[in-house]
């Protein structure tokens, strides 16, 4: 068990919910060469006199990262090399992981975003080839609570492009296709818009019939989208409304739905090796299922931790056997065996919610970011030796 120190004070959280929000703590960035100047393994189980964070099971503490303010939303790079960190007035923060020197190398903000001093609500990587041509490559895409979509270049700093859509006053998250050609964003009203890649232009808005009795599409705000990694032009979305809409981008209205999950952050996954979903929600109860991506039908409820069930913000499958979730209430993440559904190892006691997590895909046991507070914990499940 590692034991990690914090401070408290309070706040909102933009998405909508009054929560706990912590403010700076007194750990500085740090590289697991020396983790000990903050850290201390005092066996297995929970500690009489734990004060703070602490990792319990099969989970190592890789890295600490400090951020100036509260962290809310990150992305790993393709290849695992750097992580891009959203932080809650809109300036960006993009962090060196291999090597795993949690240096911050670029840091991207322009006067929209310090005027606005709104968070930045997703972030994603643009693909790039080496043929590409030099303003294609090393970009990433921003979507902000203020509305705005921003295309950095983050090696130079430079904004190339921003989108205002005069029909959304918020951004909340966004997604592109595999084929890097779309871009697909949602705001603060049901509807879905894709943007050309190329040309930064809004080329089609899905949404539902205006009928009250048809389920195809959206009734309340998204707050999750994902493109199927292998289907071209198939996406899903989900969000207050207890829906997960399926979506091809060149229809105007979603081809069929799951009912249940309410989805308050980026709490969907798709497993394209055996064609499942995952979902996690924020309630009370069961907050993760899985469901069977062709007939949307369930497959089966993760069950609920019984001393310490998280209401769940976000939510990813983990390598081949596992599945990591993080949120509120039980401020906590927590890593989850795909095949008994056991719980394997949980970072817990945080004293902000996990509003965001990104693992880097790499091997069987991928680095994990997760970001609460002002702080990102880069943790890797590992078995502890005897």
């Amino acid at each position: 068990m590692y034991v990690l120190q914090h401070t408290k004070q309070h706040s909102m959280m933009p998405g909508g919910h009054d929560l706990e929000v912590v403010g700076r703590g007194s750990i500085s960035s740090q590289s697991s060469s020396n983790l000990s100047d903050f850290t201390a393994e005092l066996g297995t189980g929970r500690h009489a006199n734990h004060a703070g964070p602490y990792l319990e099971g099969n989970m190592k503490l890789l890295a600490t990262i400090e951020c100036p303010t509260d962290v809310m939303c990150n992305r790993f790079s393709g290849d695992g090399t750097l992580l891009a960190v959203g932080l809650i007035n809109g300036t960006i923060k993009i962090f060196e992981m291999e090597p795993l020197t949690c240096h911050c190398l670029h840091s991207l903000q322009d006067e929209e975003t310090i005027k606005a001093k709104l968070p930045v609500t997703q972030i994603r990587f643009k693909h790039f080839e080496a043929a590409d041509k030099p303003e294609h490559k090393r970009i990433v895409i921003a979507s902000y609570a203020s509305g705005m979509i921003k295309f950095w270049h983050y090696t130079s700093g430079k904004c190339l492009h921003t989108i205002n859509d005069p029909d959304h006053s918020q951004m909340l998250t966004l997604a592109v296709n595999p084929e890097n050609t779309l871009l697909c964003t949602t705001g603060d009203d049901p509807r879905v818009h894709l943007y050309d890649l190329e040309t930064q232009k809004k080329v089609s808005t899905l949404e539902p019939s205006d009928g009250r009795d048809i389920m195809d599409g959206h009734k309340c705000r998204v707050f999750a989208l994902m493109y199927h990694p292998t289907i071209p032009h198939v996406f899903i979305s989900g969000g207050w409304d207890d829906t997960v809409q399926y979506w091809d981008d060149r229809m105007k209205h979603s081809q069929k739905h799951i009912s249940g999950p309410h989805i308050c952050g980026d709490a969907l996954d798709i497993d394209p090796r055996h064609n499942h979903i995952l979902t996690g929600s924020w309630c009370t109860g069961v907050t993760l299922q899985i469901w069977d991506f062709n007939t949307a039908q369930k497959i089966k409820d993760v069950p609920p931790e019984p001393l310490n069930n998280t209401m769940v913000y976000c939510c990813q499958w983990l390598g081949n056997d596992s599945i990591i979730c993080g949120g509120h209430n039980h401020n906590m993440a927590r890593v989850i065996d795909r095949g008994t559904l056991n719980t394997t190892g949980q970072l817990l006691d945080l004293q902000q919610s996990v509003y965001c997590l990104d693992n880097d895909h790499k091997g069987h046991h991928p680095k994990v970011a997760i970001g609460s507070q002002n702080f990102i914990y880069v943790v890797r499940e590992e078995k502890k030796s005897n």
